[in-house]
């Protein structure tokens, strides 16, 4: 009985692909001309668990440059903290973190 030889097995992605399976996506929230400073900063509290502190300076974010990312995860927690911030009336999309 002869040892079994090594098999080599060729990747099915290469480095570059891994690498970009393995980036996490990201919630951004945008600035819109109808909720209240305070009603955003009560959400990020509420739904992610940020404290003040953080949800503040989201909210702020929010408020001066048009946009912040609020959350990062897999393709689906993205899909799920976007749908929620739709449900909170704020405006949410989602993107591949870069």
């Amino acid at each position: 009985m002869s040892a079994a030889s090594p098999v080599e097995v060729e990747p099915t992605l290469t480095p570059d692909e891994i690498t970009f399976l393995a980036k996490p996506w990201v919630t951004i929230v945008w600035d819109d001309p109808v909720n209240l400073m305070s009603y955003v900063t009560y959400v990020f509290r509420k739904y992610f668990g940020y404290d003040k502190a953080k949800a503040e300076k989201l909210m702020m974010e929010v408020h001066t440059d048009g946009k912040s990312a609020v959350s990062t995860g897999t393709r689906e927690e993205m899909e799920r903290d976007v749908q929620a911030m739709h449900e909170y009336g704020l405006w949410a999309t989602m993107e591949k973190a870069s």
